[in-house]
């Protein structure tokens, strides 16, 4: 069975909103991912140690983005959500340390759904972040 574990909103300032998360709530911070989509920002990836909150610093609309469902098996839950009439990802998610595997869509409410074997609930033993932005040239 899937278990929701992963929740990933969109926010302007990914560090004031973990500032907030972790003071408010005692999140602790896991993990942080730069890349050309986070306008400069780190995404910041915080848990209670059961389900994970992603701080996406994106250009789209703020508030919930996506949420995710760990599985065992990511190919077999894939083709059931698709059988069951979820949308098929629109492309191919880059293996970059990002964690999730896929992505299907919900056929009545349009939200992106994460398909992934798991979130970070601790600090990983090796680097707790991952910067892969493209640098811009100076000039």
């Amino acid at each position: 069975m899937a278990r929701i574990r992963h929740i990933a909103i969109v926010v302007e300032d990914s560090e004031k909103s973990a500032a907030f998360y972790t003071t408010a709530f005692g999140l602790k911070e896991v993990f942080r991912n730069k890349n050309n989509d986070t306008q400069g920002q780190w995404s910041i990836f915080l848990t209670d140690g059961y389900i994970n909150l992603a701080l996406l610093p994106i250009k789209q609309p703020l508030g919930v983005h996506h949420f995710g469902f760990a599985v065992d098996d990511v190919e077999a839950a894939m083709d059931q959500a698709l059988a069951a009439g979820a949308l098929p990802p629109a492309y191919a998610l880059p293996r970059d340390g990002r964690q999730a595997e896929t992505f299907v869509t919900d056929p009545l409410l349009g939200t992106k759904l994460d398909i992934s074997r798991g979130w970070l609930t601790e600090r990983p033993a090796g680097p707790a972040r991952m910067d892969t932005s493209t640098p811009v040239p100076a000039g």
